[in-house]
């Protein structure tokens, strides 16, 4: 799933590969998906976007905002986009596909669930469930500051929730989902279950800085490698926590790695780092 690594690496390498060149043409993938959304019907894009040349790329929290001119292309969630050079076979199945009229080619498949928006620029809807992407700074800007963080995390009324909760919940800090979660709170030595309330100086300042330093990490290296950058290879980052890792022993003091169902979903934790 996109989250703030990936999106920061997947921009990146378009504006590298995908700057300057020319859309010769937006088809419809060749397969469907139950939750891949789209802000129109996909062959609706072509229209939109056929002669559009591609600007570059920005991250925005979760988001890869795409820019051509006029329109933006928005991919977010499961949403894995993945140049291909001309030379290179489309895979069996895709669920939108952009032309190059170097014969190049963008495709995006959904790993279970995603999206690919297009909008006209100052048109993204205010009510979209990730507009917060633009409206909040990136926890890699020197705006996300401590009086920031402790502004956004530990507002009264967030105090009774999780670490988990708060953190991965709401977009409140936008692109730090479930995934990159792990890590983060491993390395601040913060249970995903422990109220915020519980929190001391130390263990605040602790959140703070593994949330900016383990994602800067994650993204200087290209990601996790859990996930798949433009070019379809793994991201440089070996994640520590995750199912590759339960039942295994904790990396630092050797516990055996825990994984608990919670909040719709797993995490994964060392019971002696992170407390039960």
């Amino acid at each position: 799933m996109l989250e703030i690594p990936e999106a920061v690496t997947i921009a990146s390498q378009m504006g590298e590969h995908l700057a300057g060149r020319v859309v010769a043409k937006v088809e419809p993938g060749n397969s469907t998906h139950k939750f891949a959304w789209f802000s129109a019907p996909p062959e609706e894009y072509d229209a939109l976007l056929r002669g559009r040349t591609i600007l570059g790329a920005e991250p925005r929290g979760g988001l890869i905002e795409v820019d051509l001119g006029e329109y933006l292309l928005l991919g977010g969630d499961g949403a894995n986009l993945t140049f291909l050079t001309p030379e290179k076979p489309l895979p069996p199945k895709y669920l939108l596909l952009i032309r190059f009229e170097d014969d190049s080619k963008l495709y995006m498949t959904v790993q279970m669930y995603g999206g690919m928006w297009c909008y006209g620029k100052g048109a993204f809807p205010e009510d979209h469930y990730m507009a917060g992407s633009y409206s909040r700074p990136s926890p890699l800007s020197d705006a996300f500051d401590r009086d920031y963080f402790e502004r956004t995390v530990y507002a009264d009324e967030i105090l009774k929730k999780s670490a988990k909760a708060a953190l991965a919940t709401e977009q409140r800090i936008p692109g730090l989902g479930n995934g990159v979660l792990q890590d983060i709170l491993f390395e601040a030595g913060v249970n995903p279950r422990r109220k915020l309330s519980t929190l001391g100086e130390d263990t605040r300042e602790a959140l703070f800085r593994s949330v900016k330093e383990t994602l800067g990490t994650m993204a200087e290296r290209g990601g996790r490698d859990t996930e798949r950058d433009l070019l379809g290879n793994p991201g440089g980052y070996p994640v520590l926590m995750d199912k590759r890792s339960a039942g295994k022993p904790c990396p630092r003091c050797g516990e055996t790695v825990a994984k608990l169902a919670y909040m719709g979903g797993s995490v994964y934790f060392c019971p002696r780092c992170q407390g039960e």
